[in-house]
């Protein structure tokens, strides 16, 4: 399958899904309820009292479209506790795993998780052998899971520089997953937001040249339709996990105007109380895109008009 078709999936709304704590067999059996409207606090049944609490304060008609994740701080999560790294990355597929479910169950329609990037090469052999070989059992695993309950996989980065093994499995994930209408699942692999501009440029170029255009002027929207992303709405929210305050070469040209969480939970940490408390931080943000925003008094209203009809 052409790799630059595979990068273009758009996406839809995800179907609903049955959201209790102890549905976690529910969530990998695939079966669905129907579409009527449930509160925030029944999406499952919380774990624990902030769980709960943090529920309450969600409001389901004002998450982000699209959530994109830098999962930082396995390695440090493991030498404090004087463990290996690879124990790390270990927990820290946990943790994707939880964060995963918990968006298909908030019905977000599209996660991005920045898994490996083009610089992670870099890093010793032996736990580039391991993280890849994490990858392809985590696939193993999960994809019946995610096939089942109408998740499509999406895989952006310059995947041809993956090892042919792993590079079988995603193409049988992708495949399997390509026709289905749910939550878009993400995942940045041998990823560099630069590498991603430069090849869109690219490929303007080549076309132009093809066309045997001498004049062409590309815009944003010509830029935009040639990234890795191209279909998919750009990240209303960035987290960033372990406190560092940077973006690491990720999505640069798509979170221009996402609003960044940086916590310093390390990643094999990041729970579904810390994902909640990440959205109850965005629904208070009031996002600009540069203009003068609406009045405090006015945006107070509206929320409290939105409680209400919830309750009622």
């Amino acid at each position: 399958m052409d790799t630059l078709a595979r990068r273009r999936r758009s996406t839809s709304r995800l179907p609903a899904i049955l959201h209790p704590l102890a549905a976690y067999a529910t969530f990998r059996s695939g079966h669905a309820p129907s579409d009527s409207p449930v509160k925030t606090s029944e999406l499952w049944n919380p774990s624990t009292r902030q769980e709960a609490a943090l529920l309450e304060k969600l409001d389901q008609s004002r998450l982000p479209r699209h959530v994109a994740i830098i999962m930082d701080g396995n390695g440090r999560w493991a030498e404090r506790r004087r463990l290996p790294r690879v124990a790390g990355h270990q927990r820290g597929v946990k943790a994707a795993r939880e964060i995963i479910e918990a968006c298909a169950r908030l019905k977000l329609p599209c996660l991005t998780l920045y898994a490996f990037s083009r610089e992670n090469w870099s890093r010793p052999q032996a736990e580039v052998e391991f993280l890849m070989r994490l990858l392809r059992e985590y696939l193993k695993r999960e994809l019946p899971t995610i096939h089942k309950n109408n998740i499509r996989l999406t895989i952006i980065g310059r995947e041809s520089d993956l090892p042919e093994a792993v590079l079988k499995d995603l193409d049988r994930a992708t495949q399997l997953t390509a026709r289905n209408t749910g939550m878009n699942l993400v995942v940045a692999l041998n990823y560099g937001a630069r590498a991603e501009i430069v090849d869109a440029c690219n490929a303007i170029l080549r076309q132009a040249r093809a066309s045997g255009s001498q004049e062409y002027v590309a815009d944003e929207a010509a830029i935009a339709s040639h990234l890795y992303t191209a279909g998919l709405p750009d990240p209303d929210l960035l987290i960033r996990t372990s406190g560092e305050m940077r973006v690491s070469n990720f999505l640069l040209w798509q979170i221009a105007y996402a609003e960044i969480y940086v916590t310093e939970t390390l990643w094999p940490d990041f729970s579904r109380a810390c994902l909640l408390e990440a959205l109850i931080d965005y629904q208070k943000r009031e996002r600009r895109y540069g203009g003068l925003g609406t009045p405090r008094a006015e945006r107070d209203h509206s929320s409290h008009g939105k409680r209400s009809a919830a309750r009622g």
